[in-house]
């Protein structure tokens, strides 16, 4: 059996930073940069890290970015009104505030509170209802990043049978809308899919988002398929590792994303893309 070919996350972002650098610098050149607000709420280790990557990110591809830290302690008003300081505020281009958020703060109030136009994540209800009419302002990153891995490869997505594990907000059911504008036919299985294995066997695209491992093995893929693995999770070890048993289904799959270096880099780099992408629009007013 042939091995799967990898693709690079890291390669395709590269080649998609050094376009927003461009784009950029010909913004900044008639007077824009583009302004990304991070909003971080408590000490969570591994949200600091997503930070700190996001904000280095946009430092190093000619945006700005501001980040307040606020502590766990803050009141929903006081974040509620920091955001809203934000949308006034005609330098940002891009509101993100990191997830997860204390108990004692409704996220879904916190994202419904940045102005639609701001929204770089999109996952305010308004960006979410234009992409299921097809017309979305921003795409959410992840999924984004993972159509654009499939376009550099390559990887025909129309007219094919695409099957997504995950419902989230954030991936699953935008990935399936996505790929549903991209021509594809589109399954959706989740934790209460009653035979996974007989929906990803006739796939010729799987995207595992669950954050459980081992969820697709190589007996679940069809020879020569393709197979994203959004997921982020640690092995035995206390290696990163994906949704996906890496091996197995490498020897199975005609191409493969590995964790780390697959979907992970692409999502910050979609991040710069919507940022980039709002501050053109602002500038043409």
């Amino acid at each position: 059996m042939s091995q799967a070919k990898m693709i690079d996350g890291v390669a395709v972002a590269k080649q998609l930073r050094e376009e927003v650098s461009r784009r950029a610098a010909a913004l900044a050149a008639k007077g824009t940069t583009p302004g990304l607000a991070v909003v971080l709420v408590g000490d969570d280790a591994a949200s600091a890290v997503y930070v700190r990557n996001k904000v280095k990110a946009c430092e190093q591809h000619g945006l700005f970015s501001t980040l307040d830290r606020m502590p766990a302690t803050v009141t929903e008003a006081e974040l509620l009104e920091r955001i809203l300081q934000l949308n006034a505020d005609p330098k940002i281009h891009g509101i993100l505030v990191q997830l997860p958020l204390p108990a004692h703060i409704d996220s879904h109030k916190v994202i419904e509170a940045i102005a639609a136009e701001k929204d770089v994540d999109g996952f305010h209800v308004a960006n979410a209802g234009a992409l299921m009419t097809g017309r979305p302002q921003f795409r959410p990153c992840t999924p984004y990043g993972v159509l654009k891995m499939l376009e550099a490869y390559d990887i025909p997505i129309s007219g094919k049978h695409a099957v997504v594990i995950g419902r989230s907000n954030i991936v699953g059911k935008p990935m399936a809308l996505l790929l549903l504008e991209a021509g594809a036919t589109v399954t959706v299985c989740h934790s209460k899919t009653a035979d996974l294995s007989r929906h990803t066997r006739s796939a010729d695209i799987v995207v595992a988002a669950v954050g459980k491992r081992n969820i697709l093995t190589g007996e679940m893929v069809k020879p020569g398929a393709t197979v994203v693995d959004v997921g982020m999770n640690k092995n035995d070890a206390g290696k990163l590792c994906g949704d996906v048993e890496f091996a197995s289904v490498s020897e199975v799959a005609g191409h493969v994303t590995p964790v780390p270096g697959g979907v992970g880099p692409m999502t910050i780099t979609m991040l710069l893309v919507n940022t980039l992408e709002s501050a053109e629009r602002s500038a043409r007013g």
